[in-house]
């Protein structure tokens, strides 16, 4: 009888959760990150989602969270571009209770300083832009063209849309959605801006105001819509 030999595993396997538009640039921007590392060419890309629809995205293989968990690799990395905070909080969570390590995702093209200290799980985006003495939370999200300025903190699962601006000296807690060509004006040393967690800045808002958890605010300047007590329209 001829025995059959075992398939050898692929060194890495990475998976990025969400086949949407903002997945498939991730994924692009990942691919351009890989072939910079040496032995990338043993390296396995895949798109996860919980219940895949396809077979491929973009030429990538689009596969359910149960197959990225059974797949054999020597190392098997992940992350989350899905904008929804809750649902990638959930998966990060299932990734690491699985084993799986968080992995940055960051373009050539992104500019981030020195001195700031960026937690695990980000993705920076073409054009994307950190400036100096800043602190980022886990699994933040900065779009193309959005730019975070000095001494600002924000927390975890963040998203800032493309071509959002928070200016120096800006608090931002947990969750907090920025919509795309919003702007947070600058705080001081004393006082910085806070923006509170779960709140969502509409698209193309300018806030000259703290604003409070779990609320809306949209306009020039930004006004509140919705609180924690309205129904979300994340």
């Amino acid at each position: 009888m001829v025995s059959q030999e075992r398939q050898p595993t692929v060194d890495k396997i990475i998976g990025i959760y969400g086949a949407g538009g903002h997945g498939r640039g991730v994924m692009e921007v990942l691919k351009e990150q890989v072939l910079e590392v040496k032995g990338g060419d043993n390296t396995k890309l895949v798109f996860v989602e919980t219940h895949p629809t396809k077979e491929l995205v973009n030429g990538v293989e689009l596969i359910s969270e149960k197959d990225f968990f059974s797949l054999e690799s020597n190392e098997k990395y992940f992350n989350v571009a899905i904008a929804d905070p809750n649902a990638r909080q959930q998966i990060a969570d299932r990734c690491i209770n699985q084993g799986a390590k968080s992995l940055e995702v960051r373009s050539n093209q992104a500019k981030i300083f020195d001195l700031n200290t960026i937690g695990e799980g980000a993705i920076f985006s073409p054009f994307s832009v950190v400036t100096v003495n800043t602190k980022i939370g886990r699994f933040f999200h900065g779009n193309i063209h959005s730019c975070i300025e000095h001494d600002s903190v924000i927390g975890d699962f963040v998203t800032f849309s493309p071509g959002s601006h928070c200016n120096g000296n800006v608090n931002i807690g947990n969750k907090v959605f920025v919509g795309a060509g919003a702007y947070l004006i600058n705080g001081s040393s004393e006082k910085a801006l806070s923006i509170g967690e779960g709140a969502i800045i509409g698209m193309g808002s300018v806030v000259i105001h703290d604003v409070e958890p779990f609320t809306t605010v949209v306009g020039v300047p930004a006004k509140e819509i919705r609180s924690k007590n309205s129904d979300p329209i994340r």
